[in-house]
């Protein structure tokens, strides 16, 4: 269903706004921090997150963490989200075996 007329969620002004910004630069060039974005558009920090997920899941944008969010080569980002669901599934294993032995340890009868 596609709504017209209407005005467009503020993480999408966030993401069109800096697509157009993006244009204008280089790969790996860096975007300006979540604080300046918050300055420059008036919006909470959750809807700049919710923009540049938008732009990260597009593949525009890569997120090095700490240090920002900078311009992508345009290289595919499918490896890096296997790597990830490759690490979320780890983590998941790693806190399933974890809760089972707490579990053990707390059943009647455990150590």
């Amino acid at each position: 269903m596609t709504v017209t007329g209407g005005p467009k969620p503020k993480a999408v002004q966030v993401a069109d706004a800096l697509r157009d910004d993006i244009k204008k630069m280089k790969p790996g060039d860096k975007l300006p921090s979540q604080r300046e974005l918050m300055d420059r558009f008036g919006f909470a920090s959750q809807t700049i997150q919710n923009g540049l997920a938008a732009l990260r899941a597009e593949g525009l944008i890569v997120s090095a963490g700490n240090l920002g969010n900078f311009v992508s080569d345009g290289a595919s980002p499918s490896s890096d989200v296997r790597d990830d669901i490759k690490e979320i599934r780890s983590q998941i294993q790693a806190l399933a075996e974890r809760v089972a032995a707490l579990e053990e340890r707390s059943a009647p009868g455990g150590a």
